[in-house]
């Protein structure tokens, strides 16, 4: 057992041992009920690594009395599959736990899915990935549960952490440690929620750490060191990196500079610059467009800095662009405006273009009826540079109105020219 993972031996075996996660398998919940009552659905534990998926696996089987096959979908072949069927089809019912489950082939879900679907097979999925993105209907239709797992705050991690260190069967208690209540929760702080992380670190803390009277002495310098990037997480191919994008966006939007910095950091330690960026030009348009015309041309010019520059430097142009862009006036009119008439076509709103707007540029335009334009800077009009009164929709729509502009910032002076045009069409008519 020595040679085993801290982490691997502290796992859970019964649902009354698990730590955290009281929202999906506390004592009051519907699914504890089912457990100890000895029936398992099948279902899909969804979240980040080492938040406890594995474990609410494992103690779910510790505490039924139905035989357990644990696969990984990465690895398992038809064969393993099979023999999960056979043995459904000797005891009666089998819990499957298949982690990574999104990565299931179809053959293997064909021949496993009219189990599942009988009941001789309780499937526990597992996956880091966005269960309504990344697994297969068919599946997902025959869990009837699909349970998002959040990350274990400080006091669960600590919890684990002192549980850990006393416990002579499975953890550390046979060793003489020294180390402070302060120095356990720079430690579960600094593991952002990762119970997996957090054991590990803990065992790698002690091993490394001097040994004075067969007692390790725990430093405060050894922790720190081990902690360096230890909270950053976010796969730039998974589901949670999409969701710092998201959170990032929706930050800027809200106009809450720390909570845009701190998603910021997250994306830049992930060291997906070209995505990050993207996003960036995507919100300037989006949700500052004409409230701000300038950050527009500012983040383009920040994120074009920080792909000449690259990591660890493009992290200050962006800064720059991020705060900016918190602290701007907001506005949406622009592209919301656009997303109306795209619609409005989709839907068969369309007339034919007036004969006056039709291309003259050519022999025999005439002809056909290509007249009568007006050319509109031959009509200077105060500060605005030319205006005359003609038609551009067409006559099936005169009057429509995408556009609603807002009072915000730049734009309310945008708007007053709008509304003031609108007035002259309708002086004119």
């Amino acid at each position: 057992m020595n040679g085993e993972p801290l982490a691997y031996r502290m796992r859970p075996t019964t649902i009354d041992e698990l730590v955290g996660q009281k929202d999906i398998i506390g004592k009051q919940t519907s699914l504890y009920k089912m457990i100890k009552n000895d029936y398992v659905p099948s279902m899909l534990l969804y979240g980040e690594p080492g938040i406890g998926k594995t474990s609410i696996a494992f103690a779910i089987a510790g505490t039924t009395k139905i035989p357990f096959i644990a696969l990984n979908a990465t690895t398992a072949g038809k064969k393993d599959v099979e023999a999960v069927v056979d043995e459904a089809r000797i005891t009666g019912k089998v819990i499957l736990f298949l982690d990574e489950i999104h990565r299931f082939n179809k053959a293997q879900q064909d021949y496993l899915l009219p189990h599942v679907e009988r009941g001789d097979i309780a499937l526990i999925g597992a996956t880091t990935e966005n269960p309504y993105h990344d697994v297969n209907p068919a599946i997902r239709s025959r869990c009837g549960q699909i349970k998002q797992l959040k990350r274990l705050t400080a006091d669960d991690i600590e919890e684990l952490l002192h549980r850990a260190i006393k416990d002579k069967e499975k953890g550390l208690g046979s060793l003489e440690i020294q180390i402070s209540e302060e120095q356990i929760k720079k430690i579960a702080l600094g593991t952002n929620g990762d119970a997996r992380k957090s054991l590990t670190l803990l065992e790698s803390i002690i091993y490394s750490s001097d040994k004075k009277e067969n007692v390790y002495i725990i430093e405060d310098e050894t922790i720190k060191q081990m902690l360096d990037k230890v909270g950053v997480y976010g796969d730039k191919k998974g589901s949670h990196f999409y969701n710092l994008l998201s959170s990032l966006q929706k930050s800027i939007r809200g106009s809450d500079v720390d909570a845009a910095l701190y998603y910021l950091a997250h994306l830049i330690e992930t060291g997906d610059l070209v995505a990050l960026n993207r996003r960036l030009l995507v919100i300037a348009y989006e949700d500052i467009g004409l409230a701000k015309t300038s950050v527009g041309n500012n983040v383009l010019a920040a994120v074009t800095a920080s792909e000449r520059l690259g990591l660890p430097e493009a992290r200050i142009p962006l800064s720059v662009a991020v705060v900016e862009m918190c602290l701007s006036s907001k506005s949406n009119s622009a592209y919301k405006a656009l997303d109306q008439a795209i619609a409005a076509v989709r839907e068969g709103e369309v007339g034919d273009i007036p004969m006056h707007l039709r291309d003259g540029h050519y022999a025999g335009s005439k002809t056909l009826g290509h007249i009568g334009y007006v050319y509109p800077h031959d009509f200077p009009i105060g500060t605005f540079g030319g205006w005359v009164k003609q038609d551009y929709l067409p006559e099936k729509l005169k009057g429509t109105q995408y556009y609603h502009p807002t009072e915000a910032g730049e734009e309310k002076k945008l708007g007053a020219i709008y509304e003031k045009l609108a007035g002259f069409r309708k002086e004119k008519e």
